[in-house]
């Protein structure tokens, strides 16, 4: 009887903070993919790399090469919305577009030394002297120096960019149970009272349909009185918030996979 117990509340929880972490995944997705965060976050990223800031010099003029943007006005680089803006750039495109910006004579080795030594950037000109003077003269070494400097970056605007996604994945989670009032506190107290709650529960699709949202539903969450009272019970709902808020960070397929497991724990016991 209290392995029965422990195992319905352990797909009890399981199976809501999967669907929570997917809804809240689909939200974020959807939300990076309107306000363009991927592009964004991609053009500051190369804004620092290349120090300009404003956008008006080396970075500008990356952007105008059709290796890089393809959709860039090479009258007015810069000047397209950011959603004409690239979400990923290959770092061959990158090394390409960065030699043929510097470089004026295409293909000429000593005449890109010469380039670069007209830099105007300090900073970008010592960086790119050194990758030059370590290149020996091989154009083919210092295309791929340039391409494992730019893959250097990438990596910090992609932990930055996880991070960011990491604090809109805990807010929208946050908000999501307190709109629904997934309270895990309340939820596990109930399951352990009630274990039958969670018996029609099965293996639950990984996609969100309205299969998974009804067997959601199933389960001891939303508001019986609203708005709540401020009180004592109220204080314990907002913890319990916090906690369901807290297990989006693993992500769905962590939930769903543990459920996955927990089902078949389940099935495996004797029959009654």
């Amino acid at each position: 009887m209290f392995g029965s117990t422990v195992l319905e509340v352990a797909v009890g929880l399981t199976f809501c903070y999967a669907t929570v972490a997917l809804i809240v995944s689909t939200v974020q997705e959807a939300l990076a993919s309107a306000l363009k965060l991927r592009a964004r976050g991609l053009l500051e990223g190369i804004k620092s790399m290349l120090n300009d800031p404003d956008f008006t010099a080396l970075a500008r003029a990356l952007y105008a090469h059709a290796l890089v943007n393809p959709h860039s006005d090479p009258a007015n680089p810069g000047q397209e919305h950011i959603g004409t803006k690239p979400s990923y750039i290959k770092p061959e495109h990158f090394a390409i577009a960065l030699i043929d910006t510097i470089g004026s004579i295409p293909g000429d080795y000593d005449q890109l030394g010469r380039d670069i030594d007209a830099l105007t950037d300090p900073q970008i000109k010592r960086a790119l002297q050194g990758i030059y003077q370590r290149a020996g003269g091989d154009m083919a070494r210092f295309q791929a120096s340039v391409e494992g400097w730019f893959d250097t970056a990438m990596d910090r605007v992609s932990g930055l960019y996880k991070r960011r996604a990491m604090v809109m994945s805990v807010l929208l989670s946050l908000l999501l149970a307190g709109l629904f009032n997934i309270d895990s506190i309340h939820l596990f107290r109930t399951l352990w009272a009630h274990p039958s709650l969670a018996a029609q529960i099965g293996a639950a699709p990984a996609p969100l349909n309205p299969q998974a949202l009804q067997m959601l539903w199933t389960l001891p969450i939303g508001w019986e009185q609203f708005p709540p009272a401020l009180n004592r019970d109220f204080a314990l709902s907002v913890a319990g918030w916090a906690l369901t808020a807290s297990t989006a960070l693993f992500g769905a397929p962590f939930w769903f996979d543990l459920m996955k497991r927990t089902v078949q724990v389940r099935g495996t016991g004797p029959k009654p």
